[in-house]
């Protein structure tokens, strides 16, 4: 067996700390610089469910008539009802409604009705959501079951091993970045070969380290295949199974299951990314990825319009150094169309915040002119009101800056971009 590093460990498993999301290697605090597939909880069990995984018996209900249907139907001895929102926190969250916590326990399939109706409609506020809370528009009825050990498992692919590797615990249930801290022997790995997939001696000798033993030793090892499986048939780049537990009844069982999935197989993951809930993404964020805009709104009023994210990052540093205050994080990309520009300049204006625009290009793969005629036809077509300050260096660049400088627009023009952020910033005190 291959070793892996530690920190290569700690880093990918550090991904799987938030629900379904998929975080870049490059950020800011606090900020992601491309939308990531989102799927509710329930979500995730179905697809588990479909490859055969072992997951708790439920249902989803939007009404609290179907949330008592549910109930009924599961006759089951205990009930979970969790409100489905992506944030984190639901269990120590509070809803608008006066009910505190977002997942309940009960034996009466009357109070799972009576619960819903205090879920459904109404706001949920937990650590993670914005102030007012997410609306909870659905919840999960599933069949409560004890948990008698709890161990951790995960599949996600490594560069440093060039494909996926497993990943387990015999501790599970708690962070796995604090077990991988203190406890760094109760790591267990195995590497796996992409071609030939997850071997029989390997399951086996992950569920042993696991801890499990006799026949749930096999059976967790089944578990361990079907989730490889799915891993591979919905194009994921991580699964991470926390916990995964055995019953007193003696099942092994997946209880709580993230799934990241790569955003480049959207071709052939249809079904998958169809389900995208995009109803808790801020709307701005969620229109620029129509247009392969990566959009992240800030709180200062000096838009950002720049290829690239680091780049991006860089300007919003210079902007907050000269003492102005980024509004947003916008990146086109390198395959860039003037019909991006026009409607990255869109969704800028739209925004009030916004006193300023600094353009920042550099061009490698981008051609200047493009954007700059893109420029000149969004100022025109959108009647710009506010100061816009272009900073445009690389490809075709002097075409760019003639067809600027021709146009007849107010268009500042800086020669770098420590010349940019001091414009756009003075241009603010004099608009």
């Amino acid at each position: 067996m291959r070793d892996i590093k530690p920190d290569a460990f700690l880093i990918a498993a550090a991904a799987g700390v938030a629900a379904n999301l998929l975080r870049p290697s490059q950020e800011l605090p606090g900020w992601s610089c491309r939308r990531w597939l989102n799927l509710q909880e329930y979500q995730s069990k179905k697809l588990m469910q479909e490859s055969g995984v072992a997951v708790q018996r439920f249902f989803v209900a939007e009404t609290a008539s179907e949330a008592r249907a549910a109930a009924r139907r599961l006759n089951a001895k205990e009930i979970v009802v969790k409100a489905q929102i992506l944030a984190g926190g639901r269990g120590k969250g509070l809803f608008d409604s006066g009910l505190r916590g977002g997942v309940h326990l009960t034996k009466d399939p009357a109070v799972v009705g009576e619960l819903a109706e205090q879920m459904l409609g109404f706001n949920l506020t937990t650590k993670q959501t914005p102030k007012e809370g997410v609306k909870v528009k659905t919840v999960m009825v599933a069949e409560a079951l004890d948990i008698s050990r709890e161990t951790y498992f995960a599949i996600l692919m490594d560069r440093s091993c060039n494909g996926p590797v497993l990943v387990g615990s015999p501790q599970g249930g708690v962070d796995i970045e604090e077990v991988a801290a203190k406890s760094p022997e109760l790591i267990f790995k195995e590497v796996v070969d992409i071609v030939d997939g997850v071997r029989d001696e390997q399951a086996l000798r992950m569920a042993a380290n696991l801890g499990f033993k006799g026949p749930l030793e096999r059976q967790a090892a089944d578990q361990i295949k079907r989730l490889y499986d799915l891993f591979l048939k919905v194009d994921a780049t991580q699964v991470e199974v926390n916990p995964l537990g055995e019953t007193p009844e003696g099942r092994v069982v997946c209880f709580d299951a993230k799934i990241n999935f790569d955003d480049n197989a959207e071709f052939r993951q249809k079904d998958v990314f169809a389900m995208d809930d995009m109803t808790e993404s801020d709307p701005t964020e969620t229109e620029a990825a129509k247009y392969d805009l990566k959009y992240i709104g800030l709180d200062g009023n000096i838009a950002c319009f720049v290829n690239g994210a680091g780049l991006a990052m860089a300007t919003c540093d210079i902007i907050d150094l000269h003492g102005g205050k980024p509004a947003n994080f916008l990146d086109l990309g390198g395959g860039v169309k003037e019909s991006q520009v026009y409607q990255a300049f869109k969704l800028l204006t739209a925004d009030p915040k916004v006193e300023a625009i600094l353009v920042n290009i550099f061009g490698g793969i981008v051609n200047c002119a493009i954007i700059a005629n893109g420029i000149t036809k969004a100022c025109r077509e959108l009647e710009l009101k506010v100061p816009l300050v272009v900073r445009l260096e690389g490809t075709n660049v002097e075409e760019a800056k003639r067809i600027l400088s021709e146009s007849g627009l107010p268009i500042t023009a800086a020669h770098d971009l420590d010349d940019a952020a001091k414009k756009a910033v003075a241009s603010i005190a004099k608009h």
